[in-house]
């Protein structure tokens, strides 16, 4: 069961987020192209997940720009989690364009087979 927030983000926003969960953990995905890792600002406080950082476009001041659609300045995502999340059992890596934070479900939510004799 997802919490509302999670399928109520926002179109649009900068970066792109997709997020997805196994029974072990939660994956968010935020696909930032040409962002430097270090600029980066992550937080998580209970189940919520902030994300902030800045993005700057080089552009050349003598062109003339029809239509600049790739996003330049600074962003903020919150993303609501599943109330089951541990917050400190968090991993985040930037690779290709793609920055992955996995974020690792409470041991005590996930369903335990038990023996009976």
């Amino acid at each position: 069961p997802w919490p509302a927030g999670i399928r109520a983000m926002q179109r649009g926003a900068f970066p792109p987020v997709n997020v997805g969960n196994t029974p072990e953990r939660v994956d968010v995905y935020l696909f930032a192209a040409g962002l430097d890792p270090k600029s980066l600002d992550l937080s998580i406080q209970q189940n919520l997940l902030a994300v902030s950082g800045s993005h700057k476009v080089k552009v050349d001041e003598k062109a003339d720009y029809y239509r600049r659609e790739r996003f330049d300045g600074d962003f903020r995502r919150v993303i609501t989690l599943p109330d089951d999340v541990d917050p400190d059992r968090v991993e985040a890596r930037y690779r290709d364009g793609v920055l992955q934070v996995t974020i690792q479900r409470r041991e005590s939510a996930r369903p335990r087979q038990i023996t009976v004799n």
